[in-house]
């Protein structure tokens, strides 16, 4: 896993060197990396240059160590980032939810240093659902899938990672209208594991996020 990272970074670094600069990227770990929101888009009036610079299994420590690649060679003129679940879902089990905050706020001001004219949307986190039968997955599978990355918990970091947003002059979107179900769960035909979306959730957060592309 972390080799399939360091390639990513490696690859997203050469094409970086044939992007245009000054236009939208989108920024964060497989929630990001898996928008095809290119495709997508197309069936759009207004269409955008966008760059998708995600990378599954990111942490937020690890986006803030390949901030170059990921985000200032382009010199967006609008950044979305979604970073900080996996740090909820650690792989140890064990969620630190200052150290989250900690590398968040200074991912954002590295982002303010060094790209102050930038417009960035920090997004809220999507909901999961723990509660659907998902093929590949047992109970124990489910159990530790979602130990400690619940609504709840993503709720609690979406009200913190807001303040943050807030402390540094940026804006906090939540475009998750549409993904839950009566109970608060993303929707069962969105996801192939309670967490990762296919392209029909990704098309409702699509149409929430147009107002700010």
């Amino acid at each position: 896993m972390k080799r399939e990272k360091e390639d990513k970074v490696k690859k997203y670094k050469i094409l970086n060197k044939y992007a245009k600069k000054g236009q939208t990227v989108l920024s964060g770990s497989s929630l990001m990396e898996y928008f095809p929101v290119n495709e997508l888009q197309q069936t759009l009036a207004k269409q955008t240059v966008i760059y998708n610079r995600g990378i599954a299994g990111y942490v937020t420590s690890e986006l803030l160590s390949s901030l170059e690649e990921c985000i200032f060679e382009l010199e967006p003129a609008k950044l979305f980032i979604n970073i900080g679940t996996n740090d909820i879902s650690s792989a140890d089990g064990e969620y630190d939810p200052a150290r989250l905050l900690a590398n968040y706020n200074e991912i954002l001001t590295q982002i303010g240093v060094r790209l102050p004219e930038c417009k960035v949307y920090v997004m809220a986190y999507y909901p999961v659902n723990a509660q659907a039968d998902f093929a590949g997955m047992d109970q124990a599978a489910k159990e530790s899938y979602f130990r400690t990355r619940t609504n709840a918990a993503l709720l609690e970091a979406n009200a913190e990672v807001e303040k943050l947003a807030a402390q540094h002059g940026y804006a906090f979107i939540n475009v998750n209208e549409g993904l839950m179900d009566p109970e608060g769960n993303l929707k069962e035909e969105y996801t192939m594991d309670g967490v990762h979306m296919y392209a029909n959730g990704y098309a409702v957060v699509l149409n929430n996020l147009q107002e700010y592309l």
